[in-house]
């Protein structure tokens, strides 16, 4: 059966996507942080119920958040940082025209 199989030509690799990923971690945040407030009013049921620990895990799904927050900032800052960096390399190192 070799005969049957198709080879296909390999196509270049795609560059990966750049996405805002302060914008998307702060959107998560934001979730748990609304989870907990819509969830600690009911906590005594929820407790009641055995489930009185989901507050708490929206709670801290929000501190995680946070520093989720803070990690993603400082590396956008460091990747623009370093990109104005190489920028301004290659231009003192580009011969005059």
């Amino acid at each position: 059966m070799p005969g049957l199989v198709k080879k296909t030509a390999k196509l270049p690799a795609a560059p990966p996507m750049e996405a805002n990923d302060v914008a998307i971690v702060t959107g998560g945040t934001v979730l748990w942080l609304l989870g907990f407030l819509v969830l600690i009013p009911f906590h005594s049921s929820l407790s009641a119920h055995g489930k009185g620990n989901w507050p708490w895990i929206c709670l801290a799904g929000f501190a995680l958040g946070l520093l989720g927050i803070w990690y993603c900032r400082r590396r956008r800052d460091a990747i623009r940082r370093d990109a104005a960096a190489r920028r301004a390399q290659q231009a003192t190192e580009e011969p005059p025209a």
